[in-house]
């Protein structure tokens, strides 16, 4: 698997993506992120590859974006996380997870710190993030589809 930053090259892939409404009860989709990053450079959208295909969608956020969730000035923001709902239960976001503190520090090399915000509804993904080292801040914030858990990662 391997990470990239958005490129017009993997549009196809975008528009092929699919996700459920049971997901979109939990994440934004991948063409909102990327039309918001168009107009905020604050804003990355990274794709996850494997074996060709578009796998994982997210997006990084820096800056103002952060400060609903951390006060660290070096913290990044994921978010809009989601798995292609063809590709759900093979591994690949906890693989995505795995790969993203190596590209952060590759390509932000100022940010010590990973936050995310997860729907307290949404226990699938706590359990996810959980297993891949992120700890619960104890924050909870309201966000537009309900209550967030405000997670973290230490780079």
């Amino acid at each position: 698997m391997e990470l990239h930053f958005y490129q017009q090259e993997f549009e196809k892939g975008v528009a092929m993506y699919t996700l459920t409404a049971e997901q979109l009860r939990f994440t934004g989709a991948p063409e909102v992120a990327i039309t918001l990053a168009q107009t905020d450079s604050s804003r990355y959208p990274i794709v996850a590859i494997a074996d060709e295909q578009l796998v994982t969608f997210f997006c990084l956020h820096k800056g103002e974006g952060i400060k609903t969730f951390s006060a660290n000035e070096h913290a990044i923001l994921l978010r809009s996380f989601s798995t292609d709902f063809h590709q759900q239960g093979k591994g690949y976001a906890k693989r995505a997870l795995a790969h993203l503190p190596a590209f952060i520090k590759e390509h932000f090399s100022d940010i010590t710190e990973i936050v995310l915000a997860v729907n307290v509804r949404n226990e699938a993904a706590q359990a996810l993030y959980r297993k891949c080292g992120y700890l619960d801040t104890g924050r909870r914030t309201m966000g537009e589809k309900g209550e967030l858990i405000v997670m973290r990662y230490d780079l």
